[in-house]
């Protein structure tokens, strides 16, 4: 079984002379031969991961050519999106395959949850510390 890889939570600044941490994971996204590093925002309250229009370009996707339409909610939801899966891995971890809405809300963050990557991953968050740990399932 694989050990758990810690993070630090990500200072980042919220508005004029605020400053937040929140828990950023470095990932890797692939898609038919491209790869790029990004990193994405594990927010454990939401049910789908959702990938930036930007993103979801410079994988190769064609918003034209995804038909299978998601509806989100919240500050997402007046904005169209596409389901789409992508090959991701968080090192030292093997890839797996995440499901997301690919959003054309302009800004959006990489965003992980429930549906898929709490599937495939297990969070445990140490705000107090400013960290949190990262696990692949455990497969039996």
């Amino acid at each position: 079984m694989l050990n758990g890889q810690k993070f630090p939570y990500k200072i980042i600044d919220t508005s004029p002379g605020m400053v937040d941490r929140m828990p950023y994971v470095p990932i890797t996204l692939s898609l038919n031969g491209r790869s790029l590093n990004a990193e994405g925002l594990l927010d454990t309250g939401a049910s789908v991961n959702v990938l930036p229009y930007e993103l979801g370009l410079q994988l190769g996707f064609l918003w034209e050519s995804e038909n299978l339409s998601v509806i989100l909610a919240g500050n997402l939801a007046r904005f169209e999106a596409r389901a789409v899966v992508v090959e991701a891995q968080i090192t030292p971890f093997p890839r797996v395959n995440l499901a997301f809405a690919w959003t054309q809300a302009p800004n959006a963050p990489l965003i992980l949850r429930q549906a898929n990557f709490l599937f495939e991953f297990d969070a445990c968050f140490s705000r107090s510390q400013s960290e949190f740990e990262v696990r692949p399932r455990v497969v039996e």
